[in-house]
């Protein structure tokens, strides 16, 4: 089993974080995990992505030609990344920012609204959480248990509420989303 990864958005919506949770948790699990994530020369606002690939087998390049999933934040990202999914593939996009997706075949087209619903929690930044939810709604790869656990490992101390919240917009993703 292996599952290509990328996710992309602007700079400030999370997706490293949501990459580095998705690799390290795929770790803990005993795989094969790659994470790539591109900065550029882009800043909060500015056009980010990060490729994470795990597999039961050694993996050989980071590299994301071609995806399992694409986890899609705004319109631009949708616009240079849609033609990486494959076949059989899954694409979860933020129906909040993503609004002219084009046919892909045989694959999953997941719409959420992530940033709605992570203002509705009260908290822009879940709106990632929210993304991996609609994501475990129709890939059944990261145990619910482990992202508790991760997050209560890097939401320590005063921000430990936090685990609660993303736990919720994590909920909130899988009720919300919508196959098409």
């Amino acid at each position: 089993m292996t599952e290509r990864m990328i996710m992309a958005g602007w700079g400030g919506q999370g997706l490293m974080t949501l990459g580095k949770l998705v690799a390290n948790i795929m770790m803990d699990q005993g795989k094969h995990v790659t994470y790539f994530p591109s900065y550029g020369a882009e800043v909060r606002g500015g056009t980010a992505h990060c490729q994470v690939v795990f597999s039961d087998a050694p993996i050989y390049s980071p590299i994301v030609e071609h995806a399992e999933a694409l986890l899609i934040m705004n319109q631009p990202s949708y616009g240079r990344f849609h033609g990486r999914i494959v076949e059989g593939g899954v694409v979860v996009v933020n129906s909040s920012m993503v609004t002219d997706e084009q046919p892909h075949g045989h694959t999953t087209l997941v719409r959420v609204p992530a940033t709605d619903l992570a203002n509705e929690l009260g908290n822009i930044r879940v709106g990632n959480m929210v993304m991996l939810g609609a994501y475990r709604a129709v890939r059944d790869v990261l145990p619910e248990e482990p992202i508790r656990a991760y997050l209560a490992s890097v939401f320590t101390g005063a921000r430990a509420e936090m685990v609660e919240l993303n736990i919720e917009a994590i909920r909130r993703g899988a009720r919300e989303a919508r196959i098409v």
